[in-house]
């Protein structure tokens, strides 16, 4: 295996302009859920706060969040809808040591590379040639299946085929899945297809509309529903593959997040959106490759809360994060949002999921 992580070079504190700089300016929380004036808010980067004049670095990050200092110096980052009255607020908006705050990076950037103020082809395109992203993909994941935690971020889409849905099972099935994000579609698609094999009332396999197929998803979740569980309801169906069923099978953590739009929903879907985001937060903290497919609002939530490096005992490393889908616009949204460290391929996620299992496992 040819991977390796890069390694992270920090900044130098020994050096101006971190010498001169000032201790951060801090506040208290004096209503509940609410930040006072000039707060800081966090990005996804490694962030550094001078406090008694010793640098600090974030352990644990996310972006658009407040930091709190605790006792011993430690730094905490909380959601606003988390502060309580007394905590300790970094304050200021100038991210260059300025106000005793550095926002870094360059951390894993090589020293050999060289930028072009002129370039053709420099963003993601369905033009783009991705052979290079997907070899280094296959190698990453060989490398994060015994050493990270890599998680799935799956639109509906990756079920709607029967080799896709496929792959998808024995990317799990081979522990290429430490935990899974999705919504009801996905859920609900997956086990209509491992009991009806159909998706949308559309045949998995040939895309054919069956006889009043459309009713197809909303039995399974009616009687998903009358089974109390997915995990009773898989028991009641006798159902032996499929996304859901395997993530089961290998307790593999599940998070499904429910929408306005859901039908149903699936026992299990979370319905409240701060007790999703919450339940969420655990599995981003632990994410050293993250995986987004063909889902728009859940790419932008993860990516939201996911920064780009993850503390390691003594040592800081990146955390990769991936967007796929058909539409250029699709996996340019994450960016927009702020999300910058990410690595955007334009097709379909069928195709890809193909291409991923068969280099890993059919290889």
């Amino acid at each position: 295996m040819n991977f390796k992580l890069p390694k992270y070079c920090p900044p130098d504190f020994t050096k101006e302009p971190f010498i001169s700089a000032p201790n951060v300016n801090t506040e208290k929380v004096t209503l509940e859920g609410t930040a006072p004036e000039n707060y800081h808010a966090t990005s996804i980067y490694p962030e550094y706060f001078k406090i008694d004049g010793e640098w600090i670095l974030a352990s644990e990050s996310r972006m658009d969040s407040a930091v709190v200092i605790k006792e011993n110096k430690t730094l905490e980052i909380k959601e606003f809808r988390n502060l309580h009255i007394g905590d300790t607020i970094v304050l200021g908006r100038r991210e260059n040591t300025e106000d005793g705050i550095l926002v870094y990076v360059d951390g894993f950037k090589s020293i050999s590379t060289e930028e072009q103020s002129f370039a053709f082809r420099a963003s993601r395109t369905r033009e783009s040639s991705y052979s290079k992203d997907y070899d280094s993909l296959y190698e990453l994941l060989k490398y994060e299946k015994e050493n990270g935690y890599i998680l799935w971020v799956l639109g509906p889409a990756v079920v709607f085929d029967h080799d896709s849905k496929k792959a998808m099972s024995d990317l799990i099935d081979n522990g290429y899945v430490h935990a899974l994000f999705a919504g009801n579609a996905l859920a609900t698609h997956d086990l209509e297809g491992s009991v009806l094999r159909t998706a949308l009332g559309q045949d998995i396999y040939t895309q054919h509309s069956v006889f009043n197929g459309h009713y197809n998803h909303i039995d399974i979740i009616n009687k998903a529903r009358r089974a109390g569980s997915i995990e009773n309801f898989i028991k009641q169906q006798n159902i032996k593959d499929g996304v859901i069923y395997t993530c089961t099978k290998n307790n593999v953590p599940i998070v499904l997040a429910g929408s306005i739009r859901d039908d149903g929903p699936l026992p299990s879907v979370i319905s409240d959106v701060y007790e999703a985001q919450n339940t969420m937060r655990p599995h981003c903290k632990k994410a050293t490759t993250v995986i987004c497919l063909a889902t728009q609002l859940h790419t932008i939530a993860t990516g939201n809360m996911t920064p780009t490096y993850k503390v390691e005992k003594n040592s800081i490393r990146p955390v990769y994060i991936y967007t796929v889908d058909i539409s250029e616009f699709g996996v340019n949204k994450l960016k927009d949002r702020g999300s910058l460290e990410v690595t955007s391929i334009v097709t379909n996620v069928q195709d890809f999921l193909v291409n991923i299992a068969n280099n890993l496992i059919n290889k």
